[in-house]
């Protein structure tokens, strides 16, 4: 008798889907190499938040069910090892300290330092000078949700 055939889900880390068709026979190693050829070794299956570890263990001894949901981690392919004595590709420099990153936590803190001022010596400040802070702060904090937005 042909052995019924399972249809499970590969969900990617992007969110998008696969069909995969298998037998409950077939291995981890098969199924990778089914649907993800040449890439074995860079594909990680997640079942139940556990990971597939071992390529020879049985779909079957897995418990999958139809539509069971495999969860799949495509790592980049690792770069070969240069020979020795050949000049292997120049590791990047380390990064510079990110003042971008810093720039926004001290906007938000000289705002808050202008805030004070205007609270505690409010007969130094303007009405012009006001209505800029209160826009510059408006302006602040829509930057700040479209930067942790993403």
């Amino acid at each position: 008798p042909a052995e019924p055939t399972l249809v499970l889900r590969l969900k990617f880390l992007n969110d998008t889907e696969r069909l995969a068709r298998v037998r409950p026979g077939d291995t981890v190693g098969a199924l990778k190499r089914t649907y993800f050829p040449g890439q074995e070794q860079q594909v990680r299956l997640i079942y139940q938040g556990q990971l597939l570890r071992d390529d020879a263990q049985s779909l079957a001894g897995l418990h999958l069910s139809h539509l069971s949901v495999l969860h799949c981690h495509l790592s980049p392919p690792s770069v070969a090892p240069a020979a020795p004595g050949t000049p292997g590709p120049r590791s990047p420099a380390p990064a510079a300290l990110g003042v971008g990153s810093l720039a926004l936590p001290l906007f938000v803190l000289l705002l808050a330092l202008l805030w004070y001022l205007q609270l505690q010596h409010r007969h130094v400040f303007t009405a012009t000078a006001t209505t800029c802070l209160a826009g510059l702060t408006l302006l602040v904090t829509f930057v700040a949700f479209a930067m942790y937005r993403r």
